[in-house]
């Protein structure tokens, strides 16, 4: 995994062309002017997925991988923790599913990170993570999750 702001984002580039085209998305775009959707930037390679929503509890929540995408969370508004683990040796709660790209772990997280404004979050498929999470009380946020196909 990878935490930094965007305004650092070109440090990145070298993973590949498909890292490059995303991060010029997030930042050439408005995203005060996008509406909650999903939106391509290559196809099925490369596409985002905007949401609005307020943090939650952690209580209840699990947390996720994928295997057919890596994540790029990014925080346009608002502020959020999110947990964190490696994937390791640990079992799935929920199996895989092919057509969701994701599986859950109950395990609890092993560290969290506060997301604010401007900052991103990059999961590979070996990192769980559990986004979403309030710090102290509920409060609004909007993020853009870039989906980027590892094949």
């Amino acid at each position: 995994m990878i935490l930094d702001t965007l305004d650092r984002a070109t440090l990145y580039h070298v993973l590949g062309a498909k890292f490059e085209k995303a991060f010029d998305y997030l930042r050439q775009t408005d995203f005060s002017k996008v509406e909650k959707g999903k939106y391509e930037i290559d196809g099925t390679h490369i596409f985002a997925i905007v949401n609005e929503y307020d943090t939650i509890e952690e209580a209840g929540e699990q947390m996720e991988a994928h295997r057919k995408y890596i994540d790029i969370q990014y925080v346009v508004n608002g502020e959020e923790r999110i947990g964190h683990d490696f994937l390791g040796d640990k079992s799935p709660s929920k199996a895989y599913s092919e057509t969701e790209d994701y599986m859950l772990f109950a395990e609890k997280p092993a560290f969290y990170t506060h997301l604010k404004a401007g900052q991103f979050a990059i999961f590979f498929p070996t990192d769980l993570h559990m986004p979403n999470l309030r710090i102290a009380v509920p409060v609004a946020v909007k993020k853009v999750v870039i989906k980027i196909s590892v094949a």
